[in-house]
C-alpha cells in the first residue's frame, strides 16, 4: 500500500518558520533533538506529518545529513518520529500522549513553589517583550494566525488540547513580533510547562477566562498599543503560574 503523505500543520502559522531556521553552528545532535522534539511535543508539527527529506531538512537546520541522521535516530528512540520505508516512506512526527493526571501531579510536586515563580517571571517576561513587538511590527492582517488560534483553543473540549493549543498561543505571538528567538525561546519554554497546564485547563470557567485575556492580547496588538498587550500577555501568564503555585502548595 502506498504512504498517503499527510498534510502540513497550517494550524502552527508563523511559528514554524522557526522550527526550520538554521540551529547554532556549534550544535550538537542534542540541539537538532531538542528543536524538533519540542516542536512535535507543542503540536507545531502536526501528528501524522512527514518532514522533508534528510537532504532538505539538514540544510535547513544547517548540520550535515549525519548529523541529522543520529538526531532522527534519537527521536524514534523517545516515539516522537517513526520511519516508513519504500514508496512514500520517510519520516513521520508520532505526536505523544499528554501524561495522565497523576503523572502530572507528581511532575508538578517535583518543582518547588520558588522554581515554578521562577519560571513563570521567565516565561511572562518573554510574552510580554513578544506582544509589545507584535503591536509595534504586526500590521492587522497578519494576525489572521492569532485569531485562528485562539477560536481553536475556544473550542477545544479537553485539557491536553487546550494545553497544547495555550502554548501554541504564546509561540505564535512571539513569530508575530518576527523574532525567530524569541519563538524558539517560547516553544522551549512551552515544553517545560505547558503539559502541567493540563491541571488547570480542565475547568470550562477558567478556559473561558483565558480565552477573554487572549482576545484582549490581539486586540491591543492590532491597536498597535504595545504597553498595554505586554501588561496584558504577563498577566495572563502570571495568572496561569500563580495556578500552578496554588496548586502546587495543595498537593
Amino acid at each position: 500500500m502506498v504512504a498517503v503523505k499527510q498534510p502540513v500543520n497550517r494550524n502552527a502559522g508563523g511559528a514554524r518558520s522557526a522550527v526550520f531556521t538554521p540551529v547554532d553552528s556549534r550544535a550538537r545532535v542534542e540541539t537538532v533533538v531538542r528543536r524538533l522534539g519540542d516542536a512535535i511535543e507543542l503540536g507545531l508539527l502536526a501528528d501524522g506529518e512527514q518532514l522533508p527529506g534528510e537532504s532538505e531538512l539538514a540544510g535547513q537546520l544547517g548540520v550535515s545529513t549525519v548529523t541529522l541522521r543520529e538526531a532522527l535516530m534519537a527521536l524514534r528512540q523517545q516515539g516522537l518520529v517513526t520511519t516508513r520505508r519504500g514508496r512514500g516512506g520517510g519520516s513521520f512526527v508520532s505526536l505523544p500522549a499528554i501524561p495522565g493526571e497523576e503523572r502530572l501531579r507528581v511532575r508538578l510536586a517535583g518543582w518547588s513553589t520558588e522554581e515554578l515563580r521562577d519560571l513563570g517571571d521567565h516565561w511572562a517576561a518573554v510574552s510580554g517583550a513578544a506582544a509589545r513587538l507584535a503591536a509595534q511590527r504586526t500590521e492587522p492582517d497578519d494576525l489572521q494566525q492569532l485569531r485562528r488560534t485562539l477560536e481553536e483553543f475556544d473550542q477545544a473540549e479537553d485539557a491536553a488540547a487546550r494545553s497544547r493549543v495555550y502554548g501554541r498561543f504564546h509561540v505564535e505571538l512571539a513569530a508575530a513580533a518576527q523574532s525567530a528567538r524569541l519563538t524558539r525561546e517560547q516553544v522551549a519554554l512551552q515544553t517545560e510547562v505547558g503539559a502541567l497546564l493540563c491541571l488547570v485547563l480542565g475547568d470550562d470557567a477558567y478556559r473561558q477566562e483565558v480565552a477573554g485575556r487572549h482576545r484582549a492580547v490581539i486586540s491591543a496588538v492590532q491597536d498597535g498599543a504595545d504597553d498595554t498587550a505586554r501588561a496584558l500577555a504577563e498577566r495572563c501568564v502570571q495568572d496561569s503560574t500563580a495556578r500552578l503555585i496554588t496548586l502546587r502548595l495543595a498537593l
